[in-house]
């Protein structure tokens, strides 16, 4: 597809506030209590599996941060919650398909659970065991397990407070979809090719109403596939964000002096896992009577009422009732985290994108380059001899960032109606790039099937962010292999626009897999 140099800066554009330092992860205040909701990553992108290029895969990450032997009880998902993934097909952002999960949970024994014959003959009681499981499991062979959780999964076609649901059945016997046991460890599952035998026979091919083609759902635990130096980017960003090496990897101390270099170990999620919700659907049946472009964004809710029994017990802990109440929304990555300002945060988790305009100044006067100008001006001018006033941008309002970030690139991904709104959007007609073709840096990279065109895993986002949001469209970008200026700035309104701004995690498809649901086979919880 031809794109303008235009359309190209504007699709960088859409990065800066669309991401910044680190995942979504523990984003506003109020989800910080309410992990089983938080949702941390979005991606939306072209199926780049091998013969799967009429899909668009969609990824829905929720319960951050999980250490792999986090149990005994490991990270359920909230049977109380629904969980959605909308699609807005025509730009006027109101959803007009949401896929929604409902988990339930129970245990054997018509939720007793496994109960042994304790003590000696003649005095046994039958007691209950205090573990999830007793034993192996494996591929085709669960009998061990005490606990499992299911899913309900519906189409809602239309508004999703306001339009009929759909039930989309499975070849359960009870018509819902079985979410896999967390990878606890290799005594009980085996390595980890072992666990993914386990895990893949809940893949599910699965019918959507008024489609013809087949589609595919997938939840389960994988390993985190976002990287980040989560921690010391958070402690007032510990570390000099520049590459300090001639080129990423180079090893010669060649750049930035004292700057961070690309290693493995600067990435904090490296030893999490997360859950993972994922739908592979057909591109004719999602993209409706549009342009070929889709907005996405998924959001969780919880019933308005929570009574907690005072005498609870498995499954009777709580009563809820009352409306469902959005209290998780993510789009594009960061958006809350590093975009909106702490006092808005819970209320973005609680709005629709039809609604956005209300958050217009965090994005046309954003307060991160203010931050880092503050936390490194000196120490910048003092190693460069400069005396650079001013690290941060000053084309102020950003005005071009609201076009990109809000409305969508003409040509590039922009809805057939223009609503301003914050959502992923992809083009569905631009074709998927092989994994081994794919440019972490996405569009910036000369890979218009990437970030901010969708968003696949292996998008480093983190560094995009961190260049555009000082200012590197003021400057010449490669632009097909050529150094090209933008027009839309100034190298005068950024002094350090042509720096290359790094967290020093390194990411790319390589670290993903070629096949849906394209996340790692999580960690195991007892590696050995």
């Amino acid at each position: 597809m031809k794109t303008t140099v235009s359309a190209l800066c504007l699709a960088i554009c859409a990065s800066l506030c669309g991401s910044a330092l680190a995942s979504s992860h523990r984003e506003a205040p109020n989800i910080t209590r309410l992990p089983t909701v938080d949702s941390t990553d979005f991606y939306v992108f072209n199926s780049y599996e091998p013969n799967r290029s009429d899909y668009v895969t969609v990824l829905a990450n929720y319960i951050p941060l999980q250490d792999p032997q986090g149990g005994p009880n490991y990270f359920a998902l909230d049977p109380a919650a629904v969980y959605n993934i909308h699609i807005d097909q025509d730009g006027d952002a109101v959803e007009d398909l949401t896929f929604q999960f409902r988990f339930s949970q129970s245990l054997v024994n018509s939720n007793k659970g496994v109960q042994l014959p304790i003590g000696p003959a003649g005095q046994q009681k039958m007691i209950g065991v205090p573990l999830k499981h007793v034993g192996g499991l494996s591929a085709g062979n669960k009998a061990a397990l005490n606990f499992e959780e299911r899913y309900e999964l519906s189409l809602v076609q239309g508004p999703s407070l306001t339009s009929p649901k759909t039930v989309i059945r499975s070849a359960e016997a009870d018509g819902l979809f079985v979410k896999p046991y967390d990878y606890v460890g290799q005594k009980t599952f085996g390595d980890a090719s072992q666990y993914q035998a386990y895990a893949n026979q809940y893949q599910y091919e699965i019918s959507i109403p008024n489609c013809p083609a087949k589609a595919r759902v997938f939840v389960g635990q994988r390993k985190d596939p976002f990287v980040v130096n989560l921690g010391e980017t958070f402690d007032l960003v510990n570390y000099v964000p520049v590459e300090g090496d001639s080129a990423p990897g180079a090893g010669d101390n060649g750049g930035f002096p004292g700057g961070i270099t690309q290693n493995a170990a600067n990435d904090d999620l490296r030893g999490k896992n997360i859950t993972t919700l994922a739908l592979e659907l057909p591109k004719a049946c999602v993209t409706g009577n549009g342009n070929g472009v889709i907005g996405a964004w998924t959001t969780a809710s919880l019933p308005q009422s929570r009574l907690l029994n005072p005498k609870p017990g498995f499954n009777n802990s709580e009563k809820n009732g009352g409306a469902s109440v959005q209290v998780s929304r993510l789009g594009q990555p960061l958006v809350n985290e590093l975009v909106i300002g702490i006092a808005d945060k819970d209320k973005f988790s609680g709005s629709a994108p039809k609604d956005d305009g209300q958050f217009a100044d965090y994005v046309t006067h954003p307060s991160l380059p203010a931050l880092l100008n503050i936390l490194f001006r000196d120490a910048v001018n003092t190693t460069l001899g400069a005396n650079i006033p001013d690290l941060a941008p000053s084309n102020f309002p950003r005005v071009d960032l609201v076009t990109a970030f809000l409305t969508g690139v003409p040509g590039v991904n922009q809805l057939a109606k223009v609503t301003p709104s914050e959502m992923v959007r992809l083009n569905t007609k631009i074709a998927a790039t092989p994994a081994a073709m794919q440019s972490a840096l996405g569009v910036a990279g000369n890979d218009l099937a990437g970030f901010p065109n969708g968003r696949r895993p292996g998008d480093d986002v983190v560094d995009i962010a961190l260049r555009v949001m000082m200012g590197a469209l003021c400057h010449d970008i490669p632009v097909n292999g050529q150094p090209t200026n933008l027009g839309v700035c100034k190298p005068v309104d950024a002094p350090v626009g042509n720096v290359p701004f790094t967290d020093g995690a390194p990411l790319d498809a390589s670290m993903m897999d070629t096949s849906f649901p394209y996340l790692r086979t999580p960690l195991a919880g007892s590696p050995n």
